[in-house]
């Protein structure tokens, strides 16, 4: 059998496997199941062959092995699962691979990220940070040089995922790379040895104020629950903990499991976290099963409209229990569970088997229905709630009233951070991350660094270097972000991604209003109907 022909037939059997799991995988396990609904099935499979067969017999060109992937994996398949609903989803192998590499949340390679920057008219792939701890860090490279070769093959016209999947490789083994750095007459040579690389999901945490921490969560992977705890116990190490900042902005979710088992360092042992409801397995309610056990302090969780999923379940769970003030943005109102099948040949398919319900019982997935997946993903105003009139009430353990349907409404609204057409125009040009690779051509930066006069001057002279356009007015207009985003990326090279995020958390005005909000968060914890409801809570 012909090359091709195998392929086309392994993709209709993907497509087929996929059908008999969205369709009938659960016929086994519900007795209403019935004949006429098999049969309509196997109708149904019937007529998507037959179809397939006319379309390869026919077309104009020809159904090659690219042309048939297509067809299945970016076509038939996607098409049918969106007609259920937005977050069912096909994985073919390669998505499917970086599915399971980003929920383990580690990898083998160098430890570094890199993009593409157009230079002197043709694409070039730089470093943009090498990962604490890396072969990458630990060999000397820096933000902002220019990847050359990798094994001695040349990255001109290769993209960033090209020469990422080239860096990758088995633990131990050796990879050759050759860079340009700013400031050197020829190239350096780097021989660096694959490792294990991990990549945290708590990827920011320290005491940002005395005593009070704050937290950056980036999304729910196998290790989260760990690295929380793990924070906090760096916390409680130095001194007791007097508040605490959980930054959930923009956190996509991730695996429930995780979800929990974060609520259960703050919340108490028997608390619900959420519950599950779906047709087919049994319904399934997730408690606390250790607790915070006494290590009481206030906290705020900081939200935005791309907080989603597992996210909401900790927010909702935290709001719920009035154990957290939830502060920031209505989030994005994702209430799917989805389950992830191996079909066939390292593809998955994740198929919505439950909805998800906050400890009060809310339901907070936004409506979906006759709208676009770009409606529902970025514009979002038909599903948005307008008023709370319609919407589903229901109380926390201390009484107060919060609503189901539309993500998780803020117990306190922050405004969402707006850049400017400068802003706008300065990171399109990587205005910060160029000055900084010119900058330690010629300087080294301490850690009592502060942008001065002087290198405020030395920036305005690159941008017209550059050929950046600017006025005297947006620069002062736009002065403290300026500061803080030429400090950010000096500290960053200098010092590493963990220095520069310190250093962009403790400008963030969101970040600072929401350390603002931790008086309210401690009244919200000194609430005696609170405290007493806590004890009840479980028994709902």
């Amino acid at each position: 059998m012909a090359p091709t022909t195998r392929r086309t037939l392994f993709s209709v059997t993907v497509f087929l496997a996929t059908c008999g799991i969205a369709g009938s995988f659960i016929s086994q396990k519900v007795s209403a199941q019935t004949a006429g609904d098999e049969s309509t099935l196997r109708d149904s499979l019937k007529s998507f062959t037959s179809v397939y067969s006319v379309v390869e017999q026919n077309y104009a060109e020809k159904m090659d092995t690219d042309r048939t992937d297509k067809a299945i994996y970016d076509g038939a398949i996607p098409g049918m699962l969106h007609t259920l609903d937005p977050h069912s989803n096909f994985y073919d192998p390669k998505a499917y691979a970086q599915m399971r590499e980003d929920q383990h949340g580690r990898y083998y390679g160098v430890g570094m990220t890199i993009q593409p920057q157009l230079i002197d008219g043709s694409m070039k792939i730089l470093v943009l940070y090498p990962f604490e701890g890396t072969p990458s860090f630990k060999a000397g490279i820096k933000p902002g040089d220019m990847i050359l070769s990798v094994d001695g093959k040349t990255t001109d016209g290769m993209d960033s995922t090209a020469v990422a999947n080239m860096l990758k490789g088995p633990r131990g083994t050796h990879v050759l790379v050759t860079m340009m750095r700013e400031g050197k007459d020829k190239p350096m040579q780097f021989d660096l040895v694959r490792d294990e690389i991990p990549r945290p999901s708590v990827d920011l945490a320290f005491l940002i104020r005395p005593n009070v921490g704050y937290m950056h969560v980036t999304n729910f992977q196998e290790t989260t629950g760990r690295e929380v705890g793990d924070a906090l116990d760096k916390f409680q190490a130095s001194a007791p903990l007097k508040g605490l900042v959980i930054d959930l902005r923009a956190n996509p979710g991730g695996l429930l499991n995780q979800a929990v088992d974060m609520a259960d360092k703050f919340l108490k042992k028997g608390q619900i976290v959420v519950s599950q409801h779906g047709r087919v397995a049994q319904d399934q309610v997730y408690t606390v099963s250790r607790g915070e056990q006494g290590a009481e302090y206030p906290v705020v969780v900081l939200v935005n409209r791309n907080t989603a999923s597992a996210a909401e379940i900790v927010s909702g769970a935290l709001q719920d229990h009035d154990r957290a003030l939830i502060v920031g943005e209505t989030t994005f109102g994702k209430g799917l569970v989805q389950t992830v099948f191996n079909v066939s040949q390292n593809t998955g398919l994740a198929l919505t088997t439950f909805h998800y319900y906050t400890p009060s019982g809310r339901l907070i997935q936004r409506p979906y229905d006759n709208m676009s997946l770009y409606d529902y993903y970025y514009v979002r105003d038909a599903s948005n709630p307008k008023s709370n009139a319609n919407r589903e009430v229901k109380l926390t353990d201390a009484g107060r009233t919060v609503y189901g349907g539309g993500g998780i409404t803020p117990d306190d609204h922050i405004d969402q951070i707006k850049g400017n057409h400068f802003e706008n125009t300065l990171l399109q040009h990587y205005a910060f991350f160029n000055f900084s690779k010119k900058y330690l051509s010629t300087h080294s930066v301490a850690k009592d660094f502060e942008v001065d006069d002087a290198t405020l001057t030395d920036f305005k002279a690159f941008l017209k270097a550059k050929n950046v356009d600017y006025t005297e007015a947006d620069f002062t207009a736009n002065l403290s972000w300026i500061k803080d985003s030429i400090k950010s990326d000096l500290f960053t090279s200098q010092f590493g991604q963990m220095e520069g995020l310190k250093v962009r958390a403790e400008w963030d005005p969101q970040i600072q209003k929401a350390l603002g909000f931790l008086p309210q968060a401690q009244a919200l914890l000194d609430n005696p109907k609170g405290k007493a409801a806590a004890t009840t809570t479980a028994s709902r």
